[in-house]
């Protein structure tokens, strides 16, 4: 036994001495620098949760309850605060908010019937050249002024076409009139969908109708 112990510690081949492993590099000072920064501009948020989370109970299951309805509330006032700065007025993130129309407006509004003449007649000049599309767009782009007229707060930059004729602050004969016109024109620009007479005549008639003040007292 003593001879296979002393024939196994003559076998250069096996390390009976271990070297302790070493040291792990120092972190770079701009690197350590910056954490120390980041933990004293942080600090105050970590007391702040730790004051918010004093008034929780102990429950494992109610803390993250809790924290996640923390998490979701300050979402939507971020959401808000954003849209306040982008569109200039302050609307609840979920849900987009109808705008009422005042009835007697209602009664009084009627589209001047001078420049709805002339915005057909500058349609119907552009038609006369073949130039369909374009006399739709043109149309459109009146029928978003008219609406702007009836509904100022609802026709905003941000606003496409598309919310524009689902939004439920217009009438429903007024919302099913622009969203025909709306409908050719985005087919002509994204569907490559030429605009034919038919088109152009169906457009037209839409316009008419969506001027009228009846159209909007439904």
């Amino acid at each position: 036994m003593a001879a296979a112990h002393a024939a196994l510690k003559a076998d250069s081949s096996i390390q009976f001495t271990l070297q302790p492993a070493p040291p792990p590099p120092e972190p770079p000072r701009w690197l350590r620098e910056a954490f120390e920064w980041l933990g004293d501009v942080l600090r105050p948020v970590g007391r702040l949760f730790q004051w918010i989370s004093s008034f929780m109970p102990d429950a494992p299951y109610a803390r993250i309850f809790l924290w996640a309805v923390l998490a979701v509330a300050a979402a939507a006032l971020a959401l808000t605060v954003y849209r306040r700065l982008r569109d200039g007025e302050w609307r609840w993130p979920s849900r987009r908010r109808a705008v009422a129309a005042d009835p007697g407006e209602e009664e009084q509004w009627a589209p001047d019937p001078a420049p709805a003449r002339s915005w057909l007649r500058e349609a119907d000049a552009l038609a006369a050249e073949g130039r369909y599309a374009e006399a739709v767009h043109h149309l459109l782009h009146r029928s978003i002024e008219d609406i702007g007229r009836r509904r100022p707060k609802l026709v905003r930059p941000a606003l496409t076409t598309r919310e524009l004729a689902s939004a439920d602050a217009l009438p429903p004969p007024a919302r099913s009139l622009f969203a025909s016109i709306a409908g050719l024109v985005e087919r002509s620009l994204f569907g490559g969908r030429a605009v034919d007479s038919g088109d152009w005549k169906a457009a037209r008639v839409a316009y008419a109708d969506l001027v009228l003040p009846g159209t909007w007292r439904a």
